[in-house]
């Protein structure tokens, strides 16, 4: 029986496999030379997943690099199957000569991460609806209720959350992207973000999130796992 894991449960778990969590998902890349060395890490990863790969695994392959994720589709959550997994996958990488890797300090255009898009409402349960059939989005497993997030059925565009208000503000940005990346990428994106002319408005809550703001105030997280759980 797969059994669901805490943020801090699952990062260390897969850490030193170059795995990083990111919003209830392991995350890693392997850099690649070509499409068709891409496409010899996605079939080595469906492989070493074996019956577990349409539950578990996606990937995104493209001619540099093949991201791959892990979740529970049935929890929407990472599970002990997870972790399993993606040691399997590690291995099986390693057998070709090639890493599974978060991308951080190596050069690479940016380290694994995900985007999600916050929406500030008054009343959630009346501009939900709207949100969810413009964007053709859906409810993601077990999270069906009107103040729950939306996410993309097919797992390509950002999952769309709502942030409840208690007045309206209508002086300031309502909504704005939370870019969650690994624990260890944070700082360092933070201050490449400072480094561009931007400004941090709070650290109260880090290292779960930072709030930035562009020089015109519109706002930013930078998002982690750690301090989430209890």
């Amino acid at each position: 029986m797969e059994a669901a894991l805490t943020r801090e449960e699952a990062s260390d778990a897969v850490g030193d496999q170059g795995w990083r969590l990111l919003l209830g998902t392991l995350r890693t890349s392997v850099p690649v030379g070509s499409l068709a060395s891409a496409t010899e890490v996605a079939t080595i990863a469906v492989t070493a997943c074996g019956e577990d790969a349409d539950r578990h695994l996606s990937l995104d392959v493209r001619p540099r690099r093949v991201v791959l994720t892990l979740q529970s589709s049935d929890q929407a959550a990472v599970t002990t199957a997870d972790v399993d997994l993606a040691h399997r996958i590690s291995a099986a990488v390693r057998g070709i000569g090639l890493r599974t890797e978060p991308e951080i300090g190596t050069g690479a255009p940016r380290s694994v991460q995900l985007l999600e898009i916050a929406i500030d409402a008054l009343d959630i349960a009346a501009i939900r609806p709207f949100w969810r059939a413009v964007l053709g989005y859906g409810d993601e497993a077990g999270a069906d209720g009107p103040h729950d997030a939306i996410v993309d059925p097919l797992g390509q565009g950002p999952a769309v959350w709502f942030q409840q208000m208690e007045l309206a503000r209508p002086q300031r940005n309502r909504i704005h992207f939370d870019i969650c990346v690994p624990h260890d990428e944070a700082l360092r994106r933070i201050e490449a973000a400072l480094a561009a002319g931007g400004h941090l408005l709070s650290a109260a809550r880090a290292p779960a999130f930072w709030v930035l703001a562009d020089r015109e105030g519109n706002e930013a997280c930078v998002t982690t796992w750690q301090g989430r759980d209890g």
